[in-house]
């Protein structure tokens, strides 16, 4: 049985059989290709077993750095950071050590949603990160995370009432952890039951045809909670499966009320690993004489000192202190490319008892392209899984560990494509935006990065 003779259309809940295609992403914010198989295959999720009869499952690699401001920018543009112009949840105001954060006015290049527009196309747009503040689209937005006002992060304002009344979201209480482990696990799951009544509204009530939902609770059960789905005795083991059982059964709410014309996409933004330690670069280019304070206990990047010559910024982003670009530059223009040599070859070599944490080490040629390639760290590093590397800049040890169970990963994320045959190969999450265009009859513009994955 097909995917489309499997989720039938229902009278009043779809368009008729004639309609135009339309498509549908489900964004399962973190959620690693693997988990999914698994939790598909030992009946936790039916209805996802399901549908990955009927397409095909990819494993997908993501952005550089690995981490969800970067990744759903790039998703979103089909372009890599060097052209939209993310680098990090922050990121560095030209010609400081000043920091900002980035939000949807910084994210260059058209979206996905921009692009339907010009082809008079409608888009339904629900809780997708670095969409804040919501700007005005043909269609309705609802930003994702990081955003602090509702009524800010909605168009149009005239959902703000109804958004309201169910109690709505934006994102997990994660101050909840404070107060126990029960309280924020609650929390997880209220903050999606709310957001299911969302986007089932919406789909089912709004005119749309590009549809795209993004479930961000995976992420932050998977932050606190990762150790209890390795282990089968842990006391939020079951609890952990109940929670993506719920998240099944919203996948399959959406797929019963899709229509014969709608093709279903499904992705994450990363993967997800067990999180050994936290790995403090500043630390170690403090104590290797490459970083200089100018306080005993940094409390930001502007406590740089003099004859610094690198910093780092979270997550594993390495800037080199050049003469002429930073306040404190110095480094040598001229001598750049054998103070980055030296990094990296000297970065390679940490280690944490006994194991060297560095997997690779990319200069940003190797990485990024586009007109803002001059605003890109100098190197970007990817951990060995287990070894989170961070930037913060008042720690004094190596490495610890805190609250957080799991961390991110740029393998493992996953991408499952509704019907078709999709072309082989690897996929990026380039390829998404070039892929959903294609399924709605719209050319990839020039400046995407990827390519379409349908046959």
């Amino acid at each position: 049985m097909g995917f489309f003779d499997r989720f039938k259309s229902k009278a009043g809940d779809t368009p008729a059989a004639d309609a135009p295609n339309r498509a549908i992403m489900i964004g399962l914010d973190g959620t690693p290709c693997s988990l999914l198989s698994r939790l598909a295959a030992d009946g936790t999720m039916p209805n996802v077993a399901k549908l990955l009869g009927t397409g095909t499952l990819k494993s997908m690699t993501t952005t550089i750095p690995e981490i969800s401001s970067v990744a759903w920018s790039s998703f979103m543009t089909g372009t890599n950071p060097g052209k939209h112009g993310v680098y990090g949840f922050l990121d560095l105001k030209p010609s400081s050590y000043k920091i900002y954060f980035p939000n949807a006015t910084h994210v260059k290049g058209d979206t996905l949603w921009d692009v339907l527009n010009k082809h008079g196309k409608r888009a339904v747009v629900v809780n997708v990160p670095s969409t804040y503040p919501a700007r005005e689209i043909n269609g309705v937005l609802i930003s994702g995370f990081v955003a602090i006002q509702l009524e800010r992060a909605t168009w149009p304002l005239s959902l703000i009432p109804r958004l309201k009344e169910v109690g709505y979201q934006i994102d997990v209480d994660a101050r909840k952890k404070k107060e126990s482990d029960e309280a924020l696990m609650a929390d997880v799951f209220h903050t999606l039951e709310r957001r299911e009544i969302i986007l089932l509204e919406l789909f089912k009530q709004e005119k749309w045809d590009l549809f795209i939902g993004v479930i961000t609770e995976t992420d932050r059960l998977q932050h606190f909670f990762w150790e209890a789905i390795e282990d089968p005795n842990h006391k939020f083991h079951a609890r952990f499966r109940e929670f993506y059982g719920r998240v099944d059964e919203c996948i399959g709410k959406i797929a019963d009320a899709a229509g014969p014309n709608d093709r279903l996409f499904l992705m994450s933004d990363h993967g997800f690993a067990p999180l050994n330690q936290q790995v403090y670069l500043n630390y170690w280019l403090n104590q290797n004489g490459f970083l200089n304070w100018t306080k005993p206990v940094a409390e930001s990047l502007e406590d740089i000192g003099p004859g610094t010559t690198a910093f780092a910024m979270d997550p594993a982003r390495i800037y080199i202190n050049v003469r002429g670009k930073y306040p404190l530059g110095h480094v040598d223009p001229a001598d750049y490319a054998a103070v980055l040599d030296r990094l990296r070859a000297e970065l390679a070599t940490i280690e944490v008892d006994g194991v060297r944490i560095i997997d690779r080490i990319f200069t940003k040629e190797e990485i990024f392209t586009g007109p803002l390639l001059d605003v890109a760290p100098d190197l970007c590093l990817l951990p060995v899984k287990g070894y989170d590397l961070k930037g913060a800049v008042n720690k004094t040890v190596l490495h610890d560990r805190d609250v957080f169970t799991g961390m991110h990963t740029q393998d493992d994320a996953l991408f499952w494509i509704g019907g078709g045959s999709p072309v082989s190969g690897d996929a990026t999450i380039y390829d998404v935006a070039p892929t959903i265009l294609d399924a709605l009859g719209i050319a990839k513009p020039e400046v995407m990065d990827g390519r379409s994955l349908l046959s």
